[in-house]
């Protein structure tokens, strides 16, 4: 629950992402975890994996601008039409552009067999996410947007 000073104001759909998107990074590194049975604190600043936190970011800030000034205006229009996008881009463009990472990389490795002092710098390869990740960040979104607002 927010103050009162914070409630229903500009600042409260600030306060809800901000809180969405740090908590979806804190995820990932607690997930990374469980799957890897590995520590990793970089994990917090980086793109790709589970769930997604641009997700959680604009699914967030949609239902927080939806709760403050109601699901009817155009402010909130314009917040869903946003988060309609960056998600479909986290599962759609962001995804492809990494798997091409990836064969790229391998192309570089096996060309550059002989000669391992020539290999360019490796390209990153988690860049998207899978439909479940973005899936998951959205409803971690509405979530903390509900759960902050009420």
């Amino acid at each position: 629950m927010l103050s009162p000073d914070v409630a229903n104001t500009g600042l409260e759909v600030i306060t809800v992402v901000t809180a969405a998107t740090i908590l979806a990074q804190a995820l990932k590194i607690l997930w990374h975890f469980m799957v890897h049975h590995e520590l990793n604190f970089k994990i917090f600043f980086h793109t790709g994996g589970m769930p997604s936190s641009h997700s959680a970011s604009v699914s967030s800030l949609a239902t927080s601008v939806g709760l403050v000034d109601g699901f009817t205006t155009t402010s909130f229009a314009i917040a869903l039409g946003l988060a309609v996008i960056v998600m479909y881009d986290a599962a759609g463009v962001r995804r492809a552009a990494g798997k091409m990472a990836g064969i790229l990389n391998k192309i570089s490795q096996d060309f550059y067999t002989h000669h391992k002092q020539d290999i360019p710098e490796r390209l990153r390869e988690l860049l998207g996410h899978t439909p479940v990740e973005v899936v998951v960040g959205a409803a971690l979104g509405v979530y903390v947007a509900f759960g902050l607002h009420y």
